[in-house]
């Protein structure tokens, strides 16, 4: 269950290039600000083609210039979780969690998934009336219940008070840590990266 990504993109005046080793685990995209964690991250769901190099999860290949393979991304399986929640406002919190349930193999239970991210008092709520941390939890809900390939987190923790971000952070633990599925993870925090991460790769 592993990443094997070599890339590189012309974004405009920056030149973005990663390399991520193959390895099992939680892999953590570590720097600055704009350094380009982000575009990776789009590379690896196919929202940005790359100008050349590779990707490979699980050892599928997703993308390989020197063989012009470019899969969609709808066909990429990618549970992505953006740095904004992102909810459907007009479905409750159960709605939102089940918009994109896929069942087949690996498919995970929605009950047991559910217990795990703790989120049972929250099903009949909207997402208005749900906390940073909240909506979070619901939003890595929903794309764990898509039957995922790999998951890929946009800087989780960001935006969250110290309580609401310890909650996510002992989340993400649990997921590294249970959960049978490559993660890559941004951040620009060393604390998280240290804590999260199987291996940290700086960009």
């Amino acid at each position: 269950m592993f990443f094997d990504v070599d890339v590189a993109k012309r974004l405009g005046d920056a030149e973005i290039a990663c390399r991520i080793e193959p390895g099992p685990g939680l892999t953590v995209l570590f720097g600055p600000s704009g350094a380009g964690k982000t575009s990776v991250l789009n590379m690896v769901a196919g929202l940005i083609e790359p100008d050349r190099g590779h990707v490979r999860v699980n050892g599928e290949t997703l993308f390989d210039a020197e063989i012009a393979v470019n899969e969609p991304p709808e066909t990429r399986r990618a549970g992505y979780v953006f740095q904004e929640a992102r909810l459907f406002p007009h479905m409750r919190v159960r709605a939102n969690l089940l918009y994109g349930w896929r069942a087949g193999e690996g498919a995970v239970d929605v009950d047991e998934t559910i217990a795990l991210l703790g989120i049972v008092k929250l099903l009949d709520r909207w997402p208005r009336t749900l906390s940073g941390g909240e909506a979070r939890r619901v939003a890595i809900g929903r794309a764990l219940l898509s039957n995922p390939a790999f998951l890929l987190l946009d800087e989780p923790l960001s935006s969250l008070d110290r309580a609401r971000r310890e909650e996510i952070m002992a989340l993400l633990e649990r997921l590294r840590d249970t959960v049978r599925l490559p993660i890559l993870m941004v951040t620009h925090d060393r604390e998280e990266a240290e804590r999260l991460g199987s291996r940290i790769v700086a960009i």
